[in-house]
C-alpha cells in the first residue's frame, strides 16, 4: 500500500467532496480515502497490485471532476525546495485573484442594471424607457446588461448542470437552476410583452414589465460571487501559518567551497557543506555550529521570543534568524529532511485528514442537494395547488434553491482544522491528524515518562560538599573534573561540563585509570580517586551526607586525596523548568496525572514530590509501560501518554493519544500522534487547550450551518407566509447563502489568535522555582534558603533580562531566578551564603544599576 495525494478540481461544496469520496471508495484497492474541500485535495492509500493511479483519476473524472497526482515538488537531486511558496497558498491566492476580477465586473454590470430598474421606484425615470410602448426596449436593455454577468459567472452553469446531468447535483446546481429559472422567467415575459405590443394589448405589456426577473438572475450570481470572494479571501488566510514559515527560508546560502565563501541557491546546499551565517541573516538548512557564537531567534519554529545562545556543538534550524554573532556551521539536514520541512509535512498531513466530528456533516452533505431540489419542486407545486399564481410559486422555489448552503457544512470542519493546526505549528506543536487534534481534548488521564519528559534527561552537578580545610568548593570541582575529563561516563561528563561552565579550568592529570566503582589519576604529585560510597571509608560525616543526597534522589560521588575522603560531588537528572507548571495546569483541568520511570523508587518519588505528582510507578521496563497504559484505560480513562518517543514507543502507540517530546526522530514521528518540537511539557498543556478550542469551534460552525438551513429553507418555502406574511426574495436568499459560508470561515479564523494560558502565566516561574529548589537542596539545608528581591535599573528588552537571569543562575548557592522586565526586579531563591555584595557585583558587571536588595 502506498499513500498518495491528488489535487482535485471542480469541487464547490460539501456535496462535491462527498461525491468524489464515494466514487473513489468504490474502487477495489483504495482505502482511507479523505477528500478536503478547503484544500481541494484527496489523500488515499492505494494497493498498486490491484489498482493504478490512472484508475483513480478516471473514477474522479467519471464523477464529474478533475484529478491529478500531486507533484512531490522535488528536483532531480532529491532536495525539496522548501523556500518555494507553499503550493496550497498559491492555489488559494490564484482563486482569490480570479474571483475578485469576476466580482468587480459583475458588480459593474449589476450596478447599471440596478440603476435603471430601481430609480423609477423612487420617482427618477428615464424618458427613453418611460411608457408602455417603450417597455419592451426597457426589458431588452435589462437582458443585455444581465448577459455579461451570466458569462462572467459561467462556471456556476457549466459545473452545476454537468453535476446535475451526472445525477450528482451540488451547490453550483442550485445556483444555476435558480439563476436560470429567473432568466427564463424574464425571457418568457419579454416574448409575451413583444407579442402583446404587436396586438396593441398595452395593459398586458405593463403587467409583465413589472414582473421581469433579469435583475434577480444578475443579483443572485453577483451576491453568490461576493460570498465566494469573501470566502476565498478568508480561505487564503487559513494557510498563513505554514506559508509564512516557508517564506522565511532564504533563497540563497553562503557556503565555504575551495576555501572561499560562495553564495549558492539554498536548494544546492548539500549535507556536509560549511555554512557561513552573519548577524541579521536567516539560516537556510539544519546544521551544527563548528565555530563562533551567536544569538539565534527561533521564534518562527518554537514560538519563543527570547534569542537562544549558540556555540560550538549547538544545533541550528532552517528559517531561524541570526540575532547577533557570526558562525560557521556544518549542514546536517537539507531539503525535505530539515525540521521546517518536517513541520510543514506534518501540518499538511493533519489538514488533509478528517476529524471524527465531521462524519455527520459528510453524511448529510451527500443527500443535501437532492433533498433541496425536491423541497423546491414541492414548494412550487404546493403553492400552485393552493391557488397562488405561477410567478409567486416560482419565486419561492427559486428562493429555496439559492438560500440552501451545503458550503457551510463542508467548510465547518476543515477550516477549523486548517487554522488550528497552523496555529499549533507556530507554537511548536505538531498534530499528525485531525483525529488526534480532536481526541486530545477528550483525555481524562495524563501519563508521563520521567527521563527526558519531566526531567532534562541528562545529569548535572547539583551539590559540591567539601570536608577538608585546605579546599574550597571551586577547588574540589576543578580536581574532580580534571580526573573525570578522560572518562566517558555520563556523570563524569556532567562534572566536566559544570567545571567549564563555572570557568574553573582543569589541572593536567597523569596516569589515568579506572576500576569497578571508581576512576583515579595523579595531579600535582597527589593521587586522586573518585567513586561510589565504598571510598567513604566509614567516615560518619560523609556517610550521613551521602544518605541525605540519596534521599533527595541524587547520585553522589566521593572524592579522595591520597586515599583520604575530602569531599562529595552530587549529580542528578534535573527537573525541567516548566514541569511543575505543566503538571499543575493538568491537575487544575481535572486530569489524573501519573509518572512512569525505570528509576528506583526513592529517586522517582523525590522527583514526583518536587513537581506535584501523586501517582508514581517506578522500576518499570519500557514494555511494561504499555501495560500500565492499558490498565488505566480499563479503569475508564482516556489516556494521554507523553514520552521521548524512543523507549516509550509501545506506550505511545497504546495510548488514546501519544505525544512525543522533541521532534526530529523517526520513532517519535512514527509512534506519536502529536510531536512537541520544543521538548517543553507546558506545550503539552497548550496542545490540550488548543484541541479543546478547535473542537468548540468546529461544533459552533456545524451548529450554525445546520441552524441556518433549518430556519432559512422553511422561510424561503413560504411556510410562514400565511400566518406571518414572511416570504423571501431570491436576491436576499442568495446574499444569506453567501454570508453563511463567510461566517463559518471567519469563525474558524479566530483560532489564529489562540494564546495558551501556560505561556501567559505570571505565577508559573515562582511555582517552578519552589519545586526546583525543594528538589535540588539537601534535606537539612532546605530551611536555610531565603528569598531576595533585587531592584534593577537599565533593563530595556528581553535580551537584558535574559543576561541578568543567566548571570544570577550561575552563582553558587542560587537555586532559582525570576527576572521581571516589567517590574524591573529579580526575585531569587538562594542559600544564606549568597551575600548582597556578590549579587550587586554580578549585576553591576553587566552595566546595570542595583537600586536596592530586600531579603524576605
Amino acid at each position: 500500500m502506498q499513500k498518495l495525494h491528488f489535487d482535485v478540481t471542480g469541487m464547490s461544496c460539501a456535496a462535491c467532496s462527498a461525491r468524489v469520496e464515494k466514487a473513489v471508495k468504490a474502487l477495489d484497492g483504495c482505502c482511507n480515502v479523505t477528500v478536503n474541500l478547503l484544500k481541494n485535495d484527496m489523500t488515499l492509500e492505494l494497493d498498486d497490485a490491484k489498482l493504478s493511479q490512472d484508475d483513480v483519476v478516471k473514477a474522479v473524472t467519471a464523477a464529474g471532476y478533475g484529478a491529478s497526482l500531486r507533484d512531490n515538488d522535488s528536483n532531480p537531486s532529491g532536495k525539496t525546495k522548501t523556500q518555494k511558496k507553499n503550493s496550497q497558498a498559491e492555489v488559494l491566492q490564484q482563486e482569490l485573484t480570479a474571483t475578485r476580477k469576476r466580482l468587480y465586473w459583475s458588480l459593474f454590470f449589476c450596478a447599471l442594471l440596478m440603476v435603471i430598474t430601481m430609480l423609477p421606484m423612487v420617482g427618477i425615470t428615464f424618458s427613453f424607457f418611460e411608457g408602455a410602448q417603450k417597455a419592451p426596449a426597457f426589458a431588452f436593455t435589462q437582458l443585455l446588461l444581465t448577459l455579461p454577468v451570466l458569462v462572467l459567472n459561467k462556471n456556476f452553469f457549466t459545473r452545476g448542470f454537468k453535476a446535475l446531468v451526472g445525477l450528482a447535483p451540488n451547490m453550483d446546481s442550485l445556483v444555476a437552476l435558480g439563476a436560470t429559472a429567473s432568466m427564463l422567467s424574464g425571457i418568457v415575459s419579454l416574448y409575451v410583452m413583444l407579442y402583446a405590443a404587436g396586438a396593441g394589448d398595452w395593459s398586458t405589456v405593463s403587467h409583465h414589465a413589472h414582473n421581469l426577473y433579469f435583475d434577480s438572475a444578475a443579483m443572485i450570481l453577483t451576491l453568490i460571487g461576493l460570498g465566494k470572494y469573501f470566502e476565498a479571501r478568508a480561505k487564503a488566510r487559513t494557510t498563513d501559518a505554514v506559508s509564512q514559515l516557508v517564506s522565511l527560508v532564504p533563497d540563497t546560502a553562503r557556503v565555504i567551497r575551495n576555501g572561499e565563501e560562495t553564495e549558492v541557491p539554498a536548494d544546492e546546499v548539500a549535507v556536509g557543506d560549511v555554512l557561513v551565517v552573519k548577524t541579521g541573516e536567516r539560516i537556510a538548512v539544519d546544521g551544527v555550529v563548528i565555530e563562533g557564537r551567536a544569538q539565534v531567534d527561533e521564534s518562527a519554529l518554537t514560538g519563543e521570543s527570547l534569542p537562544v545562545e549558540k556555540g560550538a556543538g549547538s544545533k541550528i534550524s532552517a528559517a531561524t534568524l541570526m540575532h547577533s554573532g557570526h558562525i560557521h556551521a556544518k549542514a546536517t539536514r537539507v531539503g525535505a529532511d530539515t525540521t521546517l520541512a518536517q513541520v510543514i509535512a506534518l501540518v499538511d498531513e493533519a489538514t488533509s485528514s478528517k476529524a471524527p466530528v465531521a462524519r455527520l456533516a459528510d453524511r448529510i452533505s451527500g443527500i443535501f442537494v437532492p433533498v433541496v431540489l425536491a423541497i423546491a419542486l414541492v414548494t412550487a407545486l404546493v403553492w400552485i395547488a393552493v391557488g397562488a399564481d405561477v410567478e409567486f410559486a416560482m419565486t419561492l422555489a427559486v428562493s429555496v434553491l439559492v438560500i440552501s448552503c451545503p458550503c457551510a457544512l463542508g467548510l465547518a470542519t476543515p477550516t477549523a482544522v486548517m487554522v488550528g493546526t497552523g496555529r499549533a505549528a507556530r507554537l511548536g506543536i505538531l498534530f499528525k491528524s485531525a483525529e488526534a487534534l480532536e481526541k486530545c481534548s477528550g483525555i481524562s488521564a495524563v501519563i508521563l515518562d520521567k527521563t527526558g519528559t519531566v526531567t532534562e534527561g541528562k545529569p548535572v552537578v547539583t551539590d559540591v560538599r567539601v570536608f577538608a580545610s585546605h579546599l574550597r568548593e571551586r577547588d574540589l570541582l576543578k580536581l574532580a573534573a580534571s580526573v573525570e575529563v578522560k572518562s566517558e561516563h555520563p556523570l563524569a561528563q556532567a562534572i566536566v561540563r559544570s567545571a567549564r561552565e563555572n570557568e574553573t579550568g582543569l589541572y593536567e592529570a597523569k596516569d589515568f585509570g579506572q576500576q569497578p566503582g571508581s576512576v583515579f589519576a595523579k595531579i600535582n604529585g597527589k593521587n586522586y580517586s573518585i567513586g561510589n560510597r565504598t571510598l567513604a571509608q566509614n567516615n560518619v560525616a560523609i556517610l550521613k551526607e551521602l544518605e541525605t543526597l540519596s534521599e533527595a534522589g541524587k547520585t553522589a560521588l566521593v572524592v579522595c586525596e591520597d586515599n583520604v575522603p575530602v569531599g562529595i560531588v552530587a549529580c542528578a537528572d534535573t527537573i525541567k523548568s516548566d514541569s511543575a507548571e505543566a503538571i499543575r495546569a493538568f491537575k487544575a483541568a481535572g486530569l489524573r496525572v501519573m509518572m512512569l520511570t525505570g528509576d528506583n523508587e526513592r529517586t522517582a518519588k523525590a522527583i514526583a514530590r518536587a513537581v506535584g505528582i501523586d501517582e508514581v510507578v517506578s522500576e518499570v521496563l519500557p514494555a511494561d509501560k504499555a501495560a500500565v497504559v492499558k490498565q488505566t484505560q480499563q479503569q475508564g480513562a482516556r489516556v494521554l501518554m507523553i514520552g521521548d518517543g524512543i523507549n516509550d514507543a509501545p506506550a505511545l502507540a497504546t495510548a488514546d493519544v501519544g505525544m512525543a517530546i522533541g521532534a526530529g526522530t523517526d520513532v517519535a514521528i512514527e509512534c506519536a500522534d502529536v510531536v512537541l518540537v520544543n521538548s517543553k511539557l507546558t506545550d503539552a498543556v497548550s496542545a490540550y487547550e488548543l484541541s479543546g478550542a478547535v473542537l468548540r469551534n468546529i461544533k459552533q460552525n456545524l451548529f450554525w450551518a445546520f441552524f441556518y438551513n433549518a430556519i432559512g429553507i422553511p422561510v424561503a418555502a413560504g411556510v410562514f407566509f400565511t400566518t406571518l406574511g414572511w416570504s423571501l426574495n431570491p436576491m436576499i436568499g442568495a446574499a444569506a447563502m453567501s454570508m453563511s459560508s463567510v461566517c463559518v470561515v471567519t469563525n474558524a479564523l479566530r483560532l489564529r489568535r489562540f494564546k495558551p494560558t501556560s505561556r501567559n502565566s505570571l505565577s508559573s516561574f515562582s511555582t517552578v522555582a519552589a519545586a526546583y529548589a525543594a528538589y535540588q537542596l539537601p534535606l537539612e539545608q532546605r530551611s536555610k534558603t531565603m528569598q531576595k528581591v533585587i531592584s534593577i535599573e537599565g533593563m530595556h528588552c528581553p535580551h537584558c533580562s535574559g543576561a541578568v537571569t543567566k548571570a544570577l543562575t550561575k552563582l553558587a548557592g542560587v537555586t532559582s531566578v525570576d527576572v521581571s522586565l516589567e517590574k524591573k526586579c529579580a526575585v531569587i531563591e538562594c542559600e544564606e551564603t549568597v551575600t548582597d555584595d556578590v549579587l550587586k557585583a554580578t549585576i553591576t558587571d553587566l552595566d546595570f544599576e542595583v537600586t536596592g536588595i530586600e531579603t524576605k
